[in-house]
């Protein structure tokens, strides 16, 4: 028998332009499992925390991760999988993301590391499709490798880790309801116009550059978004008025956090993002609705184990 405790961080994708192909990893909030490995066969799965999820294994992201893990090693073994925290799910922060990243992290661990870092990305990748109907890294890959990453492929998966500025702040807020990631992604459009096309790539560059060079202002700039945003943001209260406060108050950009319902704004000093933290929970609170608001820092920690 074999045990290992694992975390894996809650994620932010698309950064606004970088629709299913960016994502970053915060430092604070994550999903934990206890995973034992014993002879045999088959899948349990225990949920010890205070959130609803499907009482049916087959129903759980965790599920199609480790049955991935087993298929690409050829091992086996009985995996009896216990949800010790967990992030919630439809809030837009990489709730799914989170519990396949630490169950791949964690079946890596139990088995003794036979797969590469881009191999444990694609068994959580498993668990993303179950979710979402789609096979995507943007929030699997944070979850697991930590820090900024750019998907700049699929076929095959070519992850690109991304530097972090020193001075790169996200104010997270995740209001009070439930946006099915299914849901959004039904109701995008199959496909662009080439204006919003050349709009787009060219503010996926510039935030890369502005990556690289430091450059929070040019970043800004960049977090623009015309695929996605548009048909998003009617799941989110006066998103546009929300927006306008924000960056108002001295923040460079505010996007949706994946999916949605969760939204982020980023800036580069700490006080600044802390007027943000308010201001969404304000602007969420006046409507009615509950929210978590949290100032973080993005972090080069993926996932990881914890003391047992």
């Amino acid at each position: 028998m074999k045990k290992v405790r694992v975390f894996a961080p809650a994620s932010i994708a698309n950064l606004g332009c970088g629709f299913d192909v960016m994502g970053l990893a915060l430092d604070e909030v994550g999903d934990i499992l206890e995973m034992t490995a014993t002879e045999g066969d088959g899948i349990t799965i225990t949920n010890r925390t205070d959130v609803p999820l499907p009482e049916d294994i087959e129903e759980n992201v965790i599920t199609p991760v480790i049955r991935k893990f087993f298929e690409m090693t050829g091992l086996s073994g009985h995996i009896d999988v216990v949800i010790c925290q967990k992030i919630y799910p439809g809030s837009g922060i990489g709730s799914s993301a989170a519990s396949s990243a630490a169950a791949a992290y964690g079946m890596n661990e139990l088995f003794d590391c036979p797969l590469s870092d881009e191999e444990m990305v694609i068994c959580a990748m498993e668990g993303e499709n179950l979710a979402s109907g789609g096979y995507h890294a943007d929030n699997a890959a944070p979850a697991l490798l930590g820090g900024i990453i750019l998907i700049r492929g699929y076929e095959p998966l070519d992850i690109i880790q991304l530097p972090i500025p020193g001075n790169f702040y996200c104010a997270v807020s995740h209001p009070e309801i439930v946006v099915s990631t299914k849901v959004a992604r039904s109701i995008l459009p199959k496909a662009v116009s080439m204006h919003d096309a050349i709009r787009q790539w060219g503010n996926v560059g510039g935030l890369i550059a502005g990556l690289y060079s430091g450059n929070i202002g040019l970043v800004g700039r960049a977090m623009k978004d015309f695929v996605a945003e548009p048909y998003r943001k009617q799941f989110i209260p006066e998103f546009d008025q929300l927006r306008e406060k924000i960056l108002a108050s001295g923040s460079m950009a505010m996007n949706i956090s994946g999916s949605g319902p969760s939204v982020f704004s980023i800036s580069d000093r700490r006080e600044v993002a802390t007027r943000a933290e308010e201001i969404m929970k304000e602007h969420f609170t006046s409507h009615g609705i509950g929210c978590d608001v949290y100032v973080v820092k993005v972090t080069n920690k993926g996932a990881k184990l914890l003391a047992q």
